[in-house]
């Protein structure tokens, strides 16, 4: 009976440490920029501690005050209470140090759309992480395989790709690489639904699903542009109204940032060799000349400080 009980006792205390370990509380992000600050704000406005590290203090002046304009935006639009703001920024602790990246129970990456950069700081962490954290890479369209290669994690390296805004976008996708595991897969679908998104398990392939299918119409209405035969207002317009979307193609580029939607591109036309996504030459002219959207004041159309478009 009492090796019966102790046996009960040992099952009990292995389901225990399971639990902890799918428990996510404490989530790091490396990179401050404005899909960090999203992702940020996202899990900490569900109730979840975050440790954001940038590389130097001066980014992280940046993106906080960043952050804090985005929120005031929102409590002008009556979206956000300036409690609701003070919550989410308790539970944002900013850093440039890596010492406290063991105690979290999840890492995302956030970092441009670069191989060798998104592969250094995967070795590095593997290398300071409790072997049981899972990666994440938020990249979105980069091959979560490769990036795996530099660690002993395989199974536990896994896509989420957000959407900007993350806070408004209701969705994610969920990138399975090769060796990614049911158990985290599972694992990372709740840890999603716990932070207000809606998951979509999608095999690696450049681009997923919404890069791949969002790019050929944002490259079809810069062309439609450069060839004039409309002006950016009226594309923008016809495709509002048109077939109801929120924005138009090209807002919709200004708002993501044309630097990454030519990164997008660039990737995709190198990877898959379709003419489809091929950058039109006017996006590579308006990132040539720093123009590259809302970020900047300025892309296809020019924005004031609140991020409207100056008519």
């Amino acid at each position: 009976m009492a090796e019966e009980k102790l046996k009960l006792e040992d099952l009990l205390s292995g389901v225990q440490k399971v639990e902890e370990l799918e428990r996510i509380d404490y989530v790091a992000i490396i990179g401050g920029g404005i899909m960090g600050q999203g992702i940020a704000q996202t899990i900490a406005n569900a109730g979840l501690d975050v440790l954001l590290v940038e590389r130097d203090e001066e980014q992280i002046e940046r993106a906080k005050e960043n952050l804090k304009i985005s929120m005031e935006r929102e409590i002008a639009r009556w979206a956000f209470t300036q409690s609701e703001m003070k919550s989410v920024f308790s539970r944002i602790r900013w850093t440039t140090d890596n010492s406290e990246i063991p105690e979290c129970d999840l890492i995302i990456e956030a970092v441009d759309e670069n191989y060798d950069l998104k592969k250094k700081i995967f070795r590095e962490l593997d290398k300071i992480a409790r072997p049981e954290t899972i990666f994440i890479s938020n990249t979105s369209t980069l091959s979560l395989t490769k990036i795996a290669e530099v660690t002993q994690r395989r199974d536990k390296i896994i896509g989420m790709h957000f959407l900007n805004p993350v806070p408004k976008v209701p969705l994610v996708e969920l990138i399975r690489a090769l060796d990614t595991s049911d158990k985290t897969i599972g694992i990372i679908k709740k840890f999603a639904a716990r932070i207000g998104k809606t998951a979509v398990e999608v095999y690696e392939y450049p681009g997923f699903v919404t890069t791949r299918a969002i790019v050929p119409l944002l490259n079809e209405a810069f062309h439609i542009l450069l060839e004039g035969v409309a002006s950016a207002k009226d594309i923008d317009t016809a495709m509002r109204l048109g077939y109801n979307f929120n924005t138009g193609p090209l807002e919709m580029a200004d708002a993501m940032g044309l630097d990454e939607v030519l990164a997008w591109m660039e990737t995709l036309w190198s990877t898959l060799g379709e003419p489809r996504y091929r950058p039109c030459p006017i996006l590579r002219k308006l990132v040539r000349e720093r123009k590259l959207g809302k970020k900047t004041g300025e892309g296809f159309f020019k924005y004031d400080a609140d991020g409207k478009i100056i008519n």
